[in-house]
């Protein structure tokens, strides 16, 4: 045992001896600022990469808060809910539907960031805070477009924001929370819509079987598979993800 101990002590101290003498020498060639002769300032590649693997962390907030992601898992949600299922469709099938729902619905504005900023930056024709600049536009147009305006004056006025030009003008930390807003407003508005079916065939099950004196059947036992019947009849599916879709400007 004191063998071990003393092995052990004498690897870790020669991997700190090796890692301190590697991070002295990552410090002074990887990790380095270069200022350009037009005064703005350029990290390397490395030290870029560390950036981009730190938010890395980030990415599921932005993918769900930037994005159409929060709209149709809600209404999603909300559908569920009126089926009276509590599992069905589960979680993993919501989850992975909103998903692909969410990059067909980004597609464009994927592909205008990838033209105007991603494809310049791997030919080294921008530079990383260019390229990011640059790639705020598209995807900035994308939520303003879908921000209420009462939205937007609420949260500038919060942030102490008075008067602007433009929409375009206000800073990202005001139109994202603003954007949220306005899609949880919308998902409700549209689960509303679904919800009433729904609940018209719940209240003429419980009143059927009311009168029949069947106080002791659950109507939502009773109901389920007449609402099962009407969501297919009707195309469910298609009418839900094409009113999601619609409601983002695709298709019209």
């Amino acid at each position: 045992m004191k063998r071990f101990s003393l092995f052990t002590i004498i690897i870790v101290a020669l991997c700190s001896i090796s890692f301190g003498a590697f991070a002295e020498d990552l410090s002074l060639s990887a990790l380095t600022l270069t200022t350009n002769p037009d005064g703005s300032q350029e990290y390397s590649v490395n030290l870029q990469i560390l950036i981009f693997m730190t938010a890395l962390s980030f990415i599921p907030a932005a993918v769900i808060m930037m994005t159409s992601f929060t709209r149709i898992v809600v209404v999603m949600a909300i559908l569920r809910q009126a089926f009276g299922l509590q599992q069905t469709p589960s979680n993993q099938v919501i989850i992975g539907l909103t998903l692909f729902m969410t990059l067909f619905i980004m597609t464009p504005v994927y592909n205008q960031i990838d033209k105007s900023a991603i494809q310049p930056y791997l030919s080294e024709e921008l530079t990383s805070s260019q390229a990011i600049n640059i790639a705020k536009v598209p995807l900035r147009a994308f939520m303003l477009e879908q921000t209420r305006i009462k939205d937007l004056d609420t949260l500038a006025a919060m942030a102490g924001i008075d008067v602007v030009d433009k929409a375009t003008d206000l800073p990202m930390t005001v139109i994202i929370p603003a954007f949220i807003i306005s899609e949880l407003k919308t998902a409700f508005q549209i689960g509303f819509i679904l919800f009433i079916p729904f609940l018209i065939i719940d209240l003429v099950v419980a009143s059927i079987l009311m009168a029949m004196g069947m106080m002791m059947l659950s109507p939502m036992i009773v109901s389920l598979p007449f609402k099962l019947m009407l969501f297919v009849l009707v195309d469910g599916w298609n009418l839900v993800i094409g009113t999601i879709a619609t409601s983002y400007g695709l298709g019209t």
